[in-house]
């Protein structure tokens, strides 16, 4: 069993805590695959139809997630899903950068070219279904994810939290552009969803987040938490 230090109390994981939270972790990751599927085909068809850059960008980010759902599938088929960490967090650093670069550049040539996005309102009705759902998907994935103490899991959750926020300024830069005819909102929407990629793709590379649970006195250098320094969890 692992103890797990917290500030006040330990809470003790066993063994078949962690295969059980694998389980979960498993199915959390299958669901997001299944919603995000439908979502990419969605968002990518009506941006296309549209013209709309950032519906478009939120399609390919859906794309990105599920091949993120994926990648947790790929490393807790494992019988040491440790031992594939770090290999399931560069493949989604990589993932976030290439969502990150496709977006910036067709942002930048619309802005360019002062090419128009229609309105779109099933763009609009899908950015407020993410809305709803994604913030509770993140929550579920990311408890597990500390509980394991994978940071791949965690990173993963992280993905489906930033559908949220891609969701909210999609659905702010729809609303202008079909409102008040801005037509430069939907690639500054664009941009922006640019920039939370490329930021949490850098913590990806990094491999920030939670660190495997452990026992203080195991650790040379542990933290509050009982954890390798260099955890961003305390």
């Amino acid at each position: 069993m692992t103890a797990i230090a917290g500030h006040d109390h330990h809470t003790v994981v066993t063994a078949e805590d962690r295969r059980r939270y694998g389980r979960r972790a498993q199915l959390l990751a299958g669901a997001s695959v299944a919603y995000n599927l439908i979502e990419a085909v969605i968002a990518i068809t009506a941006g296309l139809v549209a013209g709309s850059i950032a519906l478009v960008g939120f399609g390919l980010d859906s794309v990105v997630e599920v091949s993120s759902g994926l990648i947790i599938l790929w490393q807790f088929r494992h019988p040491l899903p440790e031992s594939r960490e770090q290999k399931a967090l560069r493949l989604m650093a990589f993932s976030f950068f290439g969502l990150a670069a496709y977006v910036v550049f067709e942002s930048i040539r619309s802005l360019a070219t002062g090419r128009e996005a229609e309105a779109s309102t099933v763009g609009m009705g899908l950015a407020v279904a993410s809305l709803m759902i994604m913030p509770f998907l993140s929550w579920a994935q990311r408890r597990t994810g500390r509980t394991l103490g994978s940071n791949a899991v965690v990173a993963d959750s992280t993905q489906t939290l930033l559908c949220s926020y891609m969701s909210g300024v999609l659905l702010v830069g729809l609303v202008l552009n079909a409102s008040l005819d801005w037509w430069w909102a939907d690639p500054i929407a664009g941009l922006v969803i640019a920039g939370f990629a490329a930021r949490e793709g850098m913590a990806a590379w990094r491999g920030e987040g939670c660190c495997a649970p452990t026992s203080s006195a195991s650790v040379p250098h542990a933290d509050a938490c009982g954890r390798e320094r260099g955890c961003t969890d305390c």
